[in-house]
């Protein structure tokens, strides 16, 4: 993808929401920061296991949260746009990852950012819908087209990193080309937040 949109790379904060190493979500981020050369440089969030367990009570300022949060809150605060590829446990979403997002909700860190999210498992639309609740409840923004359900996803992807489903390459093209529009204000179709009622 040629960078038609800034004079410099979009910065993309990429986020897995499994802990393996070598987990379809890691080898997703791998194809993504490949088809996007030129448009995004791409920084990964190393681990989301180091993130203590949430605790208001060390939330109480701005500068009271553990040294972890406050390490993936200056990250999130450097980035233009966010990439979450999280896969699905027991239809819900990873508890690490929710964790993350949780420290996040006080500080707004999430709040009018670019955001795109993959849900990739063996079916994903359960955690999906639920983690897309969240984010856009905390102000993400995030477009129709920057928001996917890859299900069989180690169908679709192999270990090198290389999506070979050509309709899921397709999705996942568009996916990248919405999260730059939005980055750049070029896409203003955004989703609404959830009703709370």
């Amino acid at each position: 993808m040629n960078n038609t949109y800034m004079t410099q790379p979009i910065k993309l904060l990429a986020i897995c929401g499994s802990t393996r190493q070598s987990s379809s979500n890691h080898h997703l981020i791998k194809a993504i920061t490949e088809l996007g050369k030129g448009t995004f440089t791409v920084q990964l969030v190393e681990s989301l296991t180091t993130i203590p367990h949430f605790n208001p009570d060390q939330d109480m300022d701005a500068n009271s949260a553990p040294e972890e949060v406050q390490h993936f809150r200056a990250q999130l605060a450097a980035a233009d746009a966010v990439l979450i590829c999280t896969p699905e446990y027991a239809i819900g979403v990873p508890g690490t990852l929710k964790n993350a997002i949780d420290w996040t909700v006080s500080s707004m860190h999430f709040s009018k950012k670019p955001v795109a999210l993959i849900t990739a498992g063996t079916s994903g639309h359960k955690a999906h819908q639920s983690l897309l609740g969240t984010l856009l409840i905390i102000e993400s923004k995030i477009a129709e087209a920057a928001q996917l359900v890859i299900s069989s996803v180690r169908t679709k992807i192999n270990d090198q990193g290389v999506i070979t489903d050509p309709p899921t390459e397709m999705q996942v093209r568009k996916l990248i080309q919405t999260l730059a529009d939005v980055a750049t204000g070029k896409a203003t179709d955004l989703l609404p937040a959830p009703s709370l009622l």
